[in-house]
């Protein structure tokens, strides 16, 4: 986990995937939307990110217009560029394409200034796997309720 101001996380990724692994990006930006990210209107919902012509592509990103931009502000959907180094490019497409899991952004935060992107490699859930996760919060949350009331 990197440090960092959290901006907005994906609160969906966790409930509808299995995460294996996490890898930090940086991500091109214009300046309406560096604004709108420092002001919080980001929604990472149903992004997800692509490997095209060896470069990392986000799609479904959501960052509001600026409210001051005028006319120089910025499509709300557009694909982003991702940075990555070759090597972790060529070892995330190799890790897609054999074992057949895919790439979601997890939280976009702030290092120093610069937005980054935490993106997680992982493996759909299946309902009864979703259904287990909900079983075992609920029960988790009974058993502190209880410790609580006790003491």
């Amino acid at each position: 986990m990197s440090s960092g101001k959290t901006i907005a996380s994906n609160k969906k990724a966790f409930h509808d995937y299995h995460i294996d692994e996490r890898i930090n990006a940086g991500i091109v930006l214009t300046g309406t939307e560096i604004k709108s990210i420092r002001a919080g209107r980001v929604n990472l919902k149903d992004s997800f990110a692509k490997i095209e012509n060896g470069e990392v592509w986000l799609y479904k990103c959501n960052i509001s217009p600026y409210e001051m931009g005028n006319i120089y502000n910025h499509n709300p959907e557009r694909r982003r560029k991702l940075l990555l180094n070759r090597r972790e490019i060529v070892k995330l497409d190799n890790r897609i394409k054999s074992s057949g899991e895919t790439i979601v952004p997890l939280r976009l935060y702030l290092d120093h200034g610069w937005a980054k992107l935490e993106l997680g490699i992982a493996k759909g859930k299946k309902l009864y796997d979703k259904r287990e996760d909900l079983a075992k919060k609920s029960a988790k949350r009974e058993m502190e309720r209880a410790a609580k009331i006790r003491y």
